[in-house]
């Protein structure tokens, strides 16, 4: 969308809810997410604190005088107020259709944040309440109930998906289309129930829910239930002004002052997106055109350009509705645009269907087979991005070249049109993202930008759905290709190769030392980006001691001390305690060192006990002690496994469905000291109450009734991603294989520093590529990656105990080199809530002054060899 600027307009933005504008496309995002991480306000914030701007929530307009141009609203207290307007901009938008039969009043529905935070909180109530998995009936197979029913699984619910229709999208997809889907989602855990219609919710004496009745008698179990089988225009204020201008005998031809109803709801606009009264527009969900409301946001988004356009003085137009859809559903890709049903007279559709597989793939064409009018995808939908633009224009090959499940041909590398829209959801334009690529005036005048985050910054696409995101990547790419900057994918300036690239030439040859590698595949003595890199990746191949064979000079600091360094200088120590089960003795030696060494402690969100302010040469005395207590290195310092959280499980929790517990240890021991492109974490919850926030970590188990869930790709920090469901129901032998190879794949192909939940996202085809290689062995190389785990196992060692077990590697470990017996007195702590912290400059200053304190010139020793 273009922007414009603000002379000569005051704008006022009257809102009914209480939130800053939101994006409801991403609704499903508030109801899997942590509410407190996610943002689904439009645009930036801070436009509305624009000069002659104005925006006023929770105030319901209530009724639109176009005669005196006045908006009437009044507020949650019953206080009117008026608003005067010289052009009126209808953009009320839809409310979700309700069901007409007996027990509707004990549904919900989908269709704001409010209902969003109701269903999380309601699904987790059950779950207490019930003491068992909830059952979520959703009614409606379309996109909303389809995106309704795999957030209410997510959030550890069972979910049924009830649909009139034969099959599910039946308005996006044909049956085949439609069969194919059936069987993927049916694959990933949910019931379908089609072709006949819910005629009653049914409830007990108490009012509570217990299933839907269907027009066939038969009675589906539920304990809640979700209708989400449409919108309806918001046009209860057109229709206030057309039955107050009919009573005033003010009636036209329209049956009002100008305002018209469609024949499906909504308020009749022209091509301009004008109303029949004068100055008054109106866009989205309760705009009727040519007959039609569609709950699309492209055609929003472009009504949005035209008005703005019109009110500018231009003359845009309205070129009808985009109905293009594309959904991922648990890795399951959907894709309908176009002529998706081949109704253009002599269309002809081109098909590649395998229900084996759940591939379903169409290209529609003219008769000819040359100009593109629509397609469908099920299953495998990687040709959608780069037809889409195509729809309407003569395809570069024969249509069978796109059919790529078929595996019918490679379709050639074209460069679109300037005029074909990229992103459809913000109607932008291949030479829109071009120009900004060369800094052609699309950004006023900024230089050119160089990243995907610079282009949607610049022109919003890919801001709102996402699904053209490749695309612009894509994009980006040529056009730096094509102006001499060349697109390099090398790890550093040293080595060419990316990191998986990399990985790969150190298995193949067996390559042990930099050295070796360095003299094959790189340049220069290394930096610090190929230096840890090597070193992870021999870690992760040798399981040797990682301080070895001149690998000490590749580590982080951390890694060289086997020790997270603090703010003043000293260390942190962090036992490993599996699971966060440990015994009162251990307890008790962990107190008993905290103490000797007057360390900081403080318990861990992976429930293990951190203690701070060791100094470096204390390190190997405190370790000791630990160790000969049969303790070990929790390796809080390395890229590597981390903690595994559990719940207390079924041993003691009367809601606990399997050993929670014991399945955590078992995995703690089996995955420790693994290194890997970034840390990892592990949670096992013993119910869906998920105590113990697996859904956050890099791998979640969730306890069932039959065995396991197992979830990956989650992360936590700056950038959280909940963990999707990989597969269900897992015996303990299955589970732990394909967490192998989840963990081995990852580290075999992830770049730097890329957490699981990025690197997930980055792969082609994402989750489902993902649920191919771990679940089904698609690359064939699932025995592959158990073995390499397996030879991890067999020669774990923790490197604490083989750094005391070797004088020459306790070397290491001295604060100054010409003063091994020295401790570093620089180093000051002062008291606070019966502990230590380290102080601050002032504090250090003054401690000085007080003690007279003179400290000598030493030479650090932290190194190789020293």
């Amino acid at each position: 969308m273009v922007a414009r600027g603000l002379d000569g307009f005051e704008v006022t933005a009257i809102a009914d809810e209480a939130h800053l504008p939101y994006d409801r496309v991403a609704l499903s995002k508030a109801l899997t997410g942590d509410p407190a991480d996610v943002d689904l306000t439009l645009g930036d914030p801070t436009m509305w604190d624009l000069a002659g701007v104005t925006l006023r929530t929770g105030a319901r307009a209530v009724r639109i005088d176009t005669d005196a141009r006045i908006v009437y609203t009044e507020d949650g207290r019953g206080q009117t107020d008026r608003h005067a307007y010289d052009e009126l901009v209808l953009a009320t938008g839809s409310n979700a259709a309700r069901l007409p039969i007996p027990g509707a009043d004990k549904s919900y529905v989908y269709r704001t944040l409010e209902d969003v935070w109701f269903l999380r909180a309601e699904i987790g109530r059950l779950a207490e309440d019930l003491g068992r998995t909830p059952v979520v009936a959703v009614i409606g197979g379309g996109l909303l109930g389809i995106e309704a029913a795999a957030g209410a699984q997510s959030l550890g619910a069972e979910s049924i998906i009830i649909d009139g229709s034969p099959w599910p999208m039946n308005r996006q997809l044909d049956e085949g289309a439609g069969q194919a889907l059936t069987r993927l989602i049916g694959a990933k855990g949910f019931t379908i129930h089609g072709g006949v219609f819910p005629s009653e919710v049914q409830t007990d004496d108490a009012g509570r829910v217990t299933g839907v009745v269907m027009a066939d008698e038969r009675v589906i179990d539920a304990d809640l239930v979700v209708v989400a089988i449409g919108v309806r225009p918001r046009d209860e204020l057109i229709r206030a002004a057309v039955d107050a201008s009919v009573e005033a005998g003010r009636a036209n031809s329209t049956g009002s002052a100008g305002l018209e109803l469609g024949p499906r709801g909504g308020v009749v606009i022209d091509e301009a997106c004008a109303t029949g009264a004068p100055n008054v527009w109106a866009i989205g969900e309760v705009a009727s055109f040519g007959g039609m409301c569609l709950g699309l946001v492209a055609p929003a988004n472009t009504m949005a350009e035209i008005v703005a356009d019109r009110l500018h003085g231009g003359d845009a137009t309205f070129p009808g509705f985009d109905t293009a859809t594309k959904l991922k559903l648990s890795g399951v890709d959907v894709a309908s645009f176009g002529d998706a049903f081949a109704a253009e007279p002599g269309a002809l559709e081109i098909v590649y269907a395998d229900p084996a597989r759940g591939v379903y793939q169409k290209i529609v064409t003219t008769d000819d087979a040359r100009t593109l009018l629509g397609g469908i995808f099920v299953g495998d939908a990687s040709p959608y991005m780069a037809l889409r633009p195509l729809l309407g224009r003569e395809l570069p090959a024969e249509p069978g070249a796109f059919l790529s499940a078929a595996g019918g041909g490679e379709a050639p590398e074209t460069e679109l049109p300037d005029d074909a829209i990229l992103c459809s959801c913000n109607n932008v334009a291949a030479g829109t993202l071009r120009d900004a690529v060369n800094a052609c005036g699309t950004c006023e005048g900024k230089d050119p930008v160089q990243d995907v985050a610079g282009l949607k910054a610049c022109t919003r696409a890919g801001t709102q759905c996402g699904s053209c995101v490749p695309m612009i990547k894509k994009l980006l790419e040529a056009e730096l290709t094509k102006s001499g900057v060349t697109v390099s994918k090398s790890l550093c300036e040293h080595i060419a190769l990316s990191r998986q690239e990399l990985f790969d030439a150190i298995r193949v040859l067996q390559l042990t030392s930099f050295e070796d590698i360095m003299s094959r595949y790189g340049t220069g003595a290394g930096c610090d980006i190929c230096k840890p890199t090597i070193a992870s990746i021999l870690a992760s191949q040798t399981s040797a001691y990682v301080l070895d064979a001149g690998r000490g000079t590749l580590q982080d600091t951390n890694d060289r001390a086997l020790a997270n360094m603090q703010k003043d200088g000293t260390y942190s120590v962090v036992p490993r305690i599996p699971g966060g089960e440990i015994t009162p003795e251990k307890l008790g030696v962990i107190a008993a060192v905290a103490q000797k060494y007057g360390l900081y402690t403080k318990i861990t969100g992976g429930q293990r006990i951190d203690m701070f302010g060791a100094r470096l040469e204390q390190l190997p005395d405190i370790w000791a002690e630990l160790i000969a207590a049969g303790m070990e290195s929790g390796q809080a310092y390395g890229k590597s496994l981390r903690t595994v959280k559990s719940c207390v499980g079924s041993t003691w929790c009367r809601y606990g469905q399997q050993d929670s517990v014991g399945m955590a240890i078992q995995l703690e021991l089996r995955y420790r000291g693994l290194r890997s492109p970034h840390k990892l974490k592990l949670g096992v919850s013993g119910c869906a109450r998920e105590c113990a926030e697996a859904r956050g970590k890099d791998v979640g188990v969730i306890a069932t009734a039959d065995g396991w869930n197992l979830y990956v790709g989650g992360n936590g920090g700056a950038t959280p991603a909940h963990a999707q469901l990989l597969a269900k129901d897992l015996d303990d032998e299955t589970l732990i294989a394909y967490i192998d190879r989840y963990f081995m794949y990852y580290i075999r192909t992830a770049d730097r520093l890329q957490r699981t939940a990025r690197w997930q996202e980055e792969l082609d085809g994402g989750l489902e590529h993902v649920r191919q290689v771990v679940v089904e062995d698609s690359l064939g190389i699932a025995a592959e990656l158990e073995a390499a785990m397996a030879t991890h196992v067999e020669h774990y060692e923790d490197e604490w105990a083989a750094t005391l077990a070797d004088p020459e590697r306790l070397r290491r470990f001295r604060s100054f080199v010409n003063a091994p017996q020295e401790q570093d007195d620089s180093i000051v702590h002062v008291p606070e809530r019966d502990q230590i912290r380290p102080a601050t400059q002032a504090e250090r200053e003054g401690a000085r002054v007080s003690l007279g304190a003179t400290i000598p010139v030493r030479a650090a020793a932290l190194g190789e060899g020293v």
